[in-house]
């Protein structure tokens, strides 16, 4: 190439000529067909792609209670079966956790819905894992005697259920 000649250089191309691409015929053996084709292909498996994450996604949030019940569970063992403040923290984030999740299920699968993307089992799967979860906070306040479960706790008129257990401390009690 002669840089000095002032000439026009042999094999470059002028980009201010307002000559379109279809105007440039294509190199031999080239087919535009195929080429439309292959970018067909690649979209479609592009969705098939972002369907298959999204529903993998879908499964792992409608997954996600289950490892919050056994942290529940396992701290409400830990706090045991007496009244103090902290068992009644945690029964009490143990039945809300579930109900605020329950209340929020369109929200939390919002982001992977579409046409292609069918999320009824993974929203089935996340609201059965929180009704679970607030059947484990019923149980606790169950176990801690919280539970109106005899009908002397809605009527005062009515004489207490009968002792299940007695502890006297060790004096003799007549």
């Amino acid at each position: 190439m002669d840089k000095g000649k002032g000439g026009a250089r042999r094999w470059a191309i002028e980009f201010s000529e307002t000559a379109s691409s279809r105007d440039v015929p294509d190199p031999p053996g080239f087919l535009r067909s195929s080429l439309d084709l292959d970018e067909a292909v690649s979209g479609r498996q592009k969705k098939d792609t972002d369907t298959s994450w999204k529903q993998q996604k879908a499964w792992e949030v409608a997954q996600a209670p289950f490892k919050n019940l056994l942290m529940m569970g396992f701290m409400m063992w830990m706090a045991g079966n007496t009244v103090h403040l902290f068992s009644i923290g945690i029964t009490i984030s143990a039945l809300w956790q579930p109900i605020s999740a329950l209340q929020s299920v369109g929200k939390v699968f919002e982001p992977f819905q579409d046409a292609r993307t069918d999320t009824l089992l993974p929203k089935i799967c996340f609201i059965c894992l929180n009704i679970a979860g607030l059947l484990l906070g019923l149980w606790k306040l169950n176990s801690l005697g919280l539970l109106p479960t005899h009908v002397s706790d809605w009527v005062s008129s009515l004489p207490p259920a009968p002792m299940a257990e007695f502890s006297g401390g060790g004096i003799p009690f007549k």
